[in-house]
């Protein structure tokens, strides 16, 4: 989606934007039953739309489709959003919103086959994420999830899986300084060798260097797959602190790992 200006018959370059003073008293009026506020509200948040499908934009499904799909997200977070209730900026609540309709999308209109008894489990679980986002204002963990449906957390860990979009091995991961991390370079089977042992002690002791923050960035970064705004809104701290503190982190790693 480089250089495309216009989505749907919207010109993405003269997009309006709300200052949050604005959005919250269009937010109180729209739930009033005020339509031109909720309009309002709709327009002035297509960007934030526009940078979610941009997370997207490789796997090659169109992006006017991507960019409906996205905007039927923003709708259900405005009519969700509860000012008084939700401590948070509204594009904190609106983005996993907005994603999460758009990987329903696409896992509805995926090629891989899935069981009809994991699926429902999935859609339980997926339903009962987007409860407990709209009633926190952020995303509920698998712990959380365990709890207020009774389902193990194995089997949620395992029912989400089952349902996630396929990745391609030659997908970047990380990218730092222009050298590009892919998923082949995660998932290859290293020999059992003297060389790959001393990189795991090397490895655990930088670990173990970390602060809990950077440690828990780093997990949820690389183990669950969330992105930095995500991270964000689930830790506390801007995005920007989350890219320093993940690119610190890891370049602690990176260190002890190819120095030693």
């Amino acid at each position: 989606m480089q250089g495309k200006v216009e989505i749907c018959g919207v010109n993405t370059a003269r997009l309006p934007t709300l200052d949050a003073q604005r959005t919250r008293e269009l937010l109180l009026r729209a739930k009033k039953g005020d339509k031109s506020a909720r309009e309002e509200l709709i327009a002035g948040n297509l960007r934030l739309v526009l940078s979610v499908i941009q997370r997207f934009a490789a796997r090659g499904e169109n992006i006017d489709d991507l960019f409906q799909v996205g905007c039927i997200g923003l709708i259900k977070a405005i009519d969700n959003f509860d000012c008084d209730a939700h401590d948070v900026r509204f594009s904190t609540y609106g983005v996993p919103m907005i994603a999460g309709e758009i990987r329903r999308y696409l896992r509805d209109n995926s090629a891989l086959r899935v069981s009809r008894s994991m699926r429902d489990t999935a859609y339980r679980i997926l339903q009962a994420r987007e409860k407990l986002t709209a009633e926190t204002g952020r995303e509920p963990t698998e712990e959380e999830l365990s709890a207020a449906l009774g389902i193990p957390r194995p089997e949620i860990t395992f029912a989400l899986d089952a349902i996630s979009d396929p990745v391609s091995l030659s997908e970047p991961v990380y990218n730092d300084t222009g050298e590009s991390l892919t998923v082949m370079d995660q998932v290859r089977d290293p020999r059992n060798t003297d060389e790959s042992w001393l990189d795991c002690m090397a490895l655990d002791d930088a670990m173990r260097r970390l602060t809990p923050r950077e440690k828990r960035i780093l997990s949820l970064r690389f183990f669950d797959g969330r992105t930095q705004m995500e991270v964000a809104a689930m830790v506390g701290i801007s995005q920007a602190q989350v890219s320093r503190l993940e690119k610190n982190a890891v370049g602690q790693i990176k260190k002890a790992v190819f120095v030693s």
